[in-house]
């Protein structure tokens, strides 16, 4: 459930009326997410903020309505549920269906790296690549693929570039535990709900929100380390959203006619903000052939994921 999923769609045949779910025909967890499965497919949802497919979505519902982490899901696989859960997890279930929002939306979290973080429609539900780079390239001598930064302690200050929800902000804090952090975003409404997470998770004294746009609001600061997760989604896809997309905020999703209208400016303007050993962490999707074509003479290193093939990239400061 921490994972960025690429959209997926099920299939099957054009959305029908729930049909009434008699008292007593589900019994435990499983029924529930069995049954949950054979909406999803039924009402052909899309899953793209988190869970990959709709038994992984249909658990994690089942288990947030009750409380319970996803990850025990199979711990509780078999209990029996209350006539008053299984009323809930009905409606949760049949809202998916109806509405088409995402399932963070509906229950107001989501998991990154296996820590929780509160969401609504206020910011796009979090599923960046860059979460689990920061664990596979930025760990030190821990790091799985060797660290991009030599020692994770050396940092001391990190810029977070459209920082929305505020969930990459509060991972960095973790693998640099040194680092006072800024995070930067356009919206207002998006800021608040990362007020709310950096909070949770008491960062205040380390993460500090500001709302503007791109580089604005830090002046000259330059950093150790910028991460961005830009909106790069290309006209195209624009048009493409499927409606649990179209749930999100659009402002976090356009990038222009090619999708690269932010990236550009972040790499045409990241050099004036950087130390001279920091570097530039930026995910883009899909757009790394266009941006090779865009800067043909920049040596970017892509990154990639369980999840993904060079989707990010890194840049040194010196070759900026």
């Amino acid at each position: 459930m921490t994972k960025r999923s690429k959209p997926v769609a099920t299939r099957g045949r054009a959305v029908s009326k729930s049909p009434r779910v008699a008292a007593g025909e589900l019994l435990t967890l499983l029924d529930f997410v069995r049954y949950a499965v054979s909406r999803f497919a039924e009402a052909e949802l899309v899953f793209a903020h988190g869970t990959t497919d709709p038994v992984a979505e249909a658990a994690f519902l089942v288990c947030e309505t009750l409380h319970l982490h996803p990850e025990r899901f199979e711990t509780f696989a078999t209990a029996r549920v209350t006539a008053a859960e299984g009323n809930k997890l009905l409606d949760v279930i049949e809202r998916r269906v109806t509405t088409r929002k995402p399932a963070a939306y509906l229950v107001n979290k989501i998991y990154m790296r296996g820590l929780p973080f509160y969401v609504d429609e206020r910011t796009i539900v979090p599923r960046s690549f860059i979460g689990e780079l920061l664990d596979s390239h930025f760990g030190g001598d821990g790091a799985e693929t060797g660290s991009l930064i030599d020692d994770p302690l050396s940092v001391e200050n990190l810029l977070d570039l459209c920082t929305g929800s505020g969930c990459l902000a509060i991972l960095a804090s973790r693998n640099f535990p040194n680092a006072g952090i800024d995070a930067v975003d356009l919206s207002k409404d998006a800021l608040e709900v990362a007020a709310r997470n950096v909070g949770d998770y008491g960062l205040e004294a380390r993460v500090t929100l500001h709302q503007g746009d791109l580089f604005g609001p830090i002046g000259g600061k330059r950093y150790d380390l910028i991460i961005a997760n830009p909106p790069y989604v290309d006209a195209e896809g624009m048009a493409g959203l499927p409606r649990e997309c179209r749930a999100e905020p659009k402002l976090a999703f356009d990038g222009g006619a090619d999708g690269l209208d932010i990236v550009r400016r972040i790499l045409d303007q990241a050099g004036q903000h950087l130390m001279p050993r920091g570097g530039l962490l930026c995910e883009i999707g899909r757009g790394r052939a266009r941006l090779e074509a865009a800067y043909p003479r920049l040596p970017l290193l892509w990154l990639d994921t369980e999840d993904s093939d060079g989707e990010a990239f890194w840049i040194a400061a010196g070759d900026l």
